[in-house]
């Protein structure tokens, strides 16, 4: 009776204690780092003493939410916001725009370094309502990143991880 032929499997020619093809998936955490890599540290900046009127033109020219206000010496005093216009909108009703920036910006900032975890900015940006966060190293204001910066950043990491997937389930 003649025996079955069935072909060699890989595995019968595989060296002993050899290890199945994996997916080199970032297990490192994302940090404010990465963000400032891809958009850069270019921060938008005004004096306390300027305008809200001047603050509402660099808002619109340079297609932000939030300008870092800093002092004489580049040092972060606080920042003003679209948010914090409207508030003021409300309250003094055409009498805001020639209102002084230092009269209405947030002072007290809260601020992270680069090398903060994206999840740890993301907690503090939802948990304390706020969308823009100044990155301070050594008291020098090095960048700012958004809500929108550290969610695009995300979703990146998210559609490179699902095809490196799909790269090892096709082969």
């Amino acid at each position: 009776m003649p025996t079955s032929y069935q072909s060699s499997m890989r595995q019968d020619h595989d060296a002993p204690g050899s290890k199945s093809q994996s997916v080199s998936i970032q297990d490192r955490t994302a940090t404010v780092a990465d963000v400032l890599a891809s958009k850069g540290g270019e921060v938008f900046s005004i004096k306390p003493d300027e305008t809200l009127g001047r603050a509402v033109e660099e808002l619109r020219d340079r297609h932000v939410g939030a300008l870092i206000v800093t002092d004489d010496a580049g040092a972060l005093a606080g920042i003003l916001s679209e948010r914090d216009i409207v508030r003021k909108l409300a309250d003094t009703p055409g009498q805001t725009l020639p209102q002084q920036v230092g009269d209405v910006m947030t002072c007290d900032v809260e601020t992270c370094t680069r090398s903060e975890a994206l999840v740890s900015v993301l907690k503090r940006m939802t948990q304390g309502r706020f969308r823009h966060m100044p990155v301070v190293e050594d008291g020098a204001l090095v960048g700012m990143v958004t809500i929108g910066d550290v969610i695009n950043h995300r979703l990146t990491q998210l559609e490179h991880e699902a095809l490196q997937l799909k790269q090892l389930i096709v082969g």
